[in-house]
């Protein structure tokens, strides 16, 4: 088991916008998506049948030469394309491909820079039942995040968490007055917190918008642990230890 310190949220190699655009990332001076960018854009795939790409950027790190890395971006463009046309998602007639090399205003931290930027449409865009709670919840309700899942006893995400967080960046990119508090909950522990998970799970939540340009003043984070349980502790079963163990958002103001 990993220590709460050497938390890897794993959502952080494949971050997803709302703004109909998805980042695919690269490991240093490789031409094709590391495997957790793989793995995380099939998921992408497989739930976008009517997405349709328009536009591929292509960026790479600081290190080596100004034409080597705009030649570097133009093959992580190619490489891409050509998972998106194995995925048989539709690519526009009008495809605009953009390799930036390094000429682009940076990242402290490299490998947020050796990417590629994908561009799309959707056809019928539809909203869920989660953004339809948010934005109907009054200031001072709670509306909790579906889907979310943590492997035991830590703050790392499992992927197929991956929807509803988008659906959280989009709730927070549309509705620009709201502001939230993340609340995170535990299970199965007689006492409040021992390790601070509850803590460290609503962190991660929050670490995540933030580096998707969700300024800070609008949200704040807290771990409850076993103070709010849904259903008593110790719990009867596995489905109710699953429903303690939750995040929830507070509407702070909208």
């Amino acid at each position: 088991m990993l220590k709460i310190t050497q938390i890897v949220f794993l959502i952080f190699s494949l971050n997803i916008y709302c703004q109909n655009k998805i980042i695919v990332y690269f490991d240093f001076n490789k031409d094709f998506p590391n495997q957790q960018s793989i793995l995380t854009i099939n998921e992408w795939i497989a739930s976008n049948k009517d997405a349709e790409i328009f536009k591929l950027e292509g960026f790479c790190d600081s290190v080596d030469t100004k034409n080597y890395n705009f030649k570097l971006a133009e093959r992580r463009i190619e490489n891409v394309l050509i998972l998106l046309s194995k995925s048989k998602i539709k690519i526009s007639d009008k495809l605009e491909k953009k390799p930036f090399g390094k000429d682009f205003e940076q990242s402290s931290v490299q490998a947020e820079n050796r990417k590629v930027i994908i561009f799309y449409h959707v056809s019928k865009p539809i909203e869920s039942e989660f953004t339809k709670q948010i934005k109907n919840a009054k200031v001072g309700e709670t509306v909790k995040l579906p889907n979310i899942y943590f492997f035991n006893n830590s703050a790392r995400i499992v992927p197929k968490s991956i929807p509803t967080l988008t659906e959280l960046l989009c709730v927070m990119e549309e509705n620009p007055k709201l502001k939230i508090e993340i609340q995170g909950h535990i299970c199965c522990q007689q006492v409040f917190d021992l390790n601070g998970v509850s803590v460290s799970r609503a962190r991660a939540i929050y670490n995540h918008l933030v580096r998707n340009k969700i300024d800070k003043k609008r949200m704040t984070f807290k771990g409850y642990g076993t103070s709010k349980p849904i259903h008593p502790i110790p719990e009867n079963n596995e489905e109710e230890r699953d429903e303690n163990r939750r995040v929830e958002i507070l509407i702070v103001d909208k």
